[in-house]
């Protein structure tokens, strides 16, 4: 098992990529021994140990360099892409992948979900999107107790997207007669399908934002 050494040149546009991409190598846990050094625009990627743990860290070093461009970098179309798990780690906080789907949708940004990479492929920039996720967070840590996950799921992306306190969210689905308190579960939940209670929740805030610009 002999240790054996591989130097690998990474190519960076600027210090923010720079410092994005060594942030994430330093979160790695690895038996390889990684030393990075070098100018801006290159950087020298040094890894040591058997050959086996240098291919495990080379292919792990690659992925980051893809993903932290993917994340800083528009594709042609204009999108970033994102994998959830580094939003979730950079926001110090994790949401369903499709409340924060529906947010982006719901705030007018263009918006895909790849079901089989589980990537997200949206206009909104890397520094929006993780501070959403917070927003999203917060949202969650204060209904996740007396909600159910599909009522969550309406809750969420409505009071992020419009800047509508959850309760109030909350409150209006039930004086809409789509979700009730059960006692037996001790949880509200929803009393028509997702897709139909959302629909019926926006159309019914649209109505009360008209109302409101007549005044």
């Amino acid at each position: 098992m002999g240790h054996a050494k591989k130097v690998i040149t990474i190519h960076v546009q600027n210090d923010r990529e720079k410092e994005e991409f060594l942030r994430e190598v330093g979160r790695l846990n690895l038996p390889a021994f990684i030393y990075v050094h070098g100018k801006l625009g290159s950087l020298k990627v040094n890894v040591q140990g058997t050959k086996g743990e240098i291919r495990d860290a080379v292919s792990k070093i690659m992925a980051i360099h893809s993903r932290v461009r993917a994340r800083l970098y528009p594709n042609r179309r204009g999108l970033y892409r994102y994998s959830p798990d580094d939003l979730f780690r950079e926001a110090g906080v994790s949401v369903p992948p499709a409340s924060l789907v529906r947010t982006l949708e719901l705030l007018g940004e263009t918006v895909e979900f790849d079901e089989e990479t589980g990537e997200i492929r949206t206009s909104l920039p890397w520094a929006e999107a993780v501070e959403l996720v917070r927003k999203l967070g917060d949202v969650l840590s204060e209904i996740s107790l007396r909600t159910t996950r599909q009522i969550r799921e309406i809750i969420l992306p409505v009071s992020v997207a419009r800047g509508i306190d959850p309760d109030e969210v909350l409150e209006t689905l039930v004086e809409l007669g789509l979700a009730e308190w059960k006692e037996d579960k001790f949880k509200y939940e929803l009393v028509k399908n997702k897709g139909q209670a959302m629909e019926e929740l926006l159309a019914y805030l649209s109505r009360e934002e008209g109302e409101e610009d007549e005044d």
